[in-house]
């Protein structure tokens, strides 16, 4: 698995080394009591306690340090995992493997469970049968009630786990259903002013909140009781072992001394089951989560090797037999797209809405993979680049913009973490945003979380245009790039595609508007995921206009008809 690492593993082996030892160390209070009770007591001798309490003095201090120490090594082995693992976690979560909020609430759930005493009570468990042994030693009688005490405690535990396993996924799933919602909902907020859908959204998102309030309260019923039943046992065992060490001591079988001993070694005996059953919920919580981020982690697909470093292509761009097929569907998405540019040219997409003009800029761009074909940049295909070189290659511009929370400079510097200032404003100048930053109240330093509700669906448009040119891609794939600019918005773009033709570069622009193609060379004309059209920009047009004449003439002479 991908969050497990060697070091992980040594720092485990420590832990378990300390627990050795502060289990060993906690045999001190039995032995200190059964050595007052028959010894001193016995001897009257003072010199002996006070060397037996000097001797347990220390004893105690090597076992606060060593517990303070395997307590901040498990804390350490839980950082790691999370440091380890978050980034695959983002990976899965910007891929659309899972909900935006859910792995970030499983490492949080990972790092409580290793933040918290639970994990140290689960490595003490398996030191009870050599504490129940030892009271074996003092009496078979009082070895035999703790252990009958010890399997009741360990059958409640596993019963516990069994029962509220179901109970607890219900919940997860509730929760993760409710924080869904809440999230489409921030996303929408405008449409649900706007509809006056406000009420309605309450009304669901309290329904789901609700069932997940209603799921986690029976899971806490039911894990309550067993938590609760565990707790009062224990207490009447610790009772009921002194009750039958004392009759042993009327028999004459066992000293005071031993029946003291006994039923504080009991209590240490027992006390990691009691406290795991306690802390039972965490322990589950962080299992569950751990098995997610497993399963989530295993998606991710896999750099088995290091691809070498290609030089920067020229913006020689072919797509050949290019087909996509999605799991369940009769008819493909797309199918037969072959074509080709060179450098300098631009070439516009044509066609109705859901003709997979969006789905083929998303595999040009590497979001998704063909069911078959081939699409080389530069001579080598895709693949051959890994996903951070590629976007240096190929700007793009999706439907659907989106600005990050940070600065605008870091917003065009495609929020790497030291934008180079002179790349970034060359950008913005080419994208025809420069003058329009520089009104912002801190130019290019403005959070962009302060101004977003200020920005025009065309301003977003033109600074995610600058995103695309940062770092002078040689490509660029631009989905509906004006479908909210003004005149002036598509000037600029028409600028930038024409300065990007004059440098060598290509781009391939899906557009409904014909503003957008005005620079174009050559026009493919999508129907149905097919392409019905490709060639010059005139010879199509020219086609296209054609179609259209003959298309009225047959209209008329049905409507004459």
């Amino acid at each position: 698995m991908i969050l497990t690492r060697a070091k992980c593993w040594s720092l485990l082996g420590w832990t378990i080394f300390f627990s050795i030892l502060t289990n060993l160390l906690m045999l001190t209070g039995p032995l200190f009591m059964l050595q007052v009770y028959d010894r001193v007591l016995g001897s009257r001798s003072e010199e002996t306690l006070v060397a037996l309490t000097g001797l347990v003095a220390v004893l105690y201090l090597a076992y606060g340090v060593l517990e303070f120490v395997r307590g901040r090594v498990v804390a350490r082995i839980g950082g790691r995992l999370q440091a380890t693992g978050q980034a695959h976690v983002f990976a899965a979560a910007v891929s659309g493997r899972a909900r935006a909020a859910q792995p970030s609430n499983d490492l949080d759930a990972m790092g409580a469970l290793t933040g918290s005493s639970a994990l140290l009570n689960v490595l003490d468990v398996p030191w009870t049968p050599l504490f129940i042994a030892a009271i074996f030693l003092f009496h078979p009688v009082l070895g035999t009630v703790a252990l009958v005490g010890a399997v009741v405690l360990l059958g409640n535990a596993l019963l516990n786990q069994s029962v509220t396993r179901r109970a607890r996924q219900h919940t997860r799933q509730a929760q993760g259903a409710a924080q869904t919602f809440g999230v489409t909902a921030v996303a929408g907020a405008e449409v649900i002013r706007a509809q006056g859908m406000l009420p309605a959204m309450q009304s669901r998102w309290a329904t789901l909140r609700n069932r997940a309030l209603l799921a986690e309260t029976r899971a806490g019923d039911r894990s309550g009781f067993f938590s609760s039943g565990g707790k009062a046992f224990r207490l009447f065992l610790q009772s009921a072992i002194l009750a039958v060490g004392a009759w042993l001591v009327l028999q004459g079988e066992l000293t005071a001394g031993a029946m003291i001993a006994a039923s504080i070694l009991l209590g240490r005996a027992l006390a990691p089951l009691e406290q795991t059953i306690a802390q039972w919920d965490m322990i589950q919580r962080g299992m569950a989560a751990w098995h997610d981020l497993k399963e989530l982690t295993a998606t991710l697909p896999q750099e088995d090797v290091t691809r070498t470093a290609l030089p920067r292509p020229d913006a020689h761009f072919a797509v050949s037999r290019l087909t996509l097929m999605r799991p369940g569907e009769d008819e493909p998405l797309l199918q037969g797209i072959e074509f080709s540019l060179s450098p300098g040219e631009v070439m516009g997409v044509i066609g109705a809405s859901g003709a997979g003009k969006s789905t083929l800029a998303r595999l040009l761009v590497g979001l998704e993979q063909p069911t078959a074909g081939r699409i080389s940049l530069g001579g080598a295909s895709l693949n051959q680049y890994d996903a951070e070189a590629l976007g240096q290659h190929i700007g793009y511009l999706p439907q659907e913009v989106h600005l990050f929370d940070g600065t605008i400079a870091e917003n065009i510097a495609q929020m790497t973490l030291s934008p180079e200032p002179g790349r970034v404003i060359d950008a913005a100048r080419r994208a025809g945003v420069h003058a329009f930053i520089l009104s912002l109240p801190d130019g290019y330093d403005t959070q962009v979380g302060r101004i977003a509700f200020r920005l025009s669906g065309g301003q977003k448009q033109r600074l995610a245009l600058a995103r695309a040119l940062y770092g002078d891609p040689v490509i660029l794939v631009l989905d509906e790039p004006n479908s909210a600019l003004d005149a002036e918005g598509s000037d600029a773009l028409n600028r930038a595609l024409v300065n990007l033709k004059a440098a060598g570069g290509s781009a391939i622009v899906m557009t409904h508007r014909p503003s957008a193609i005005t620079v174009a060379d050559r026009l493919m004309v999508l129907e149905h995921g097919r392409i019905t059209a490709l060639g010059s920009k005139a010879d199509v047009m020219k086609t296209m206009i054609s179609n259209a004449a003959d298309l009225r003439t047959v209209m008329k002479k049905e409507a004459s008809a």
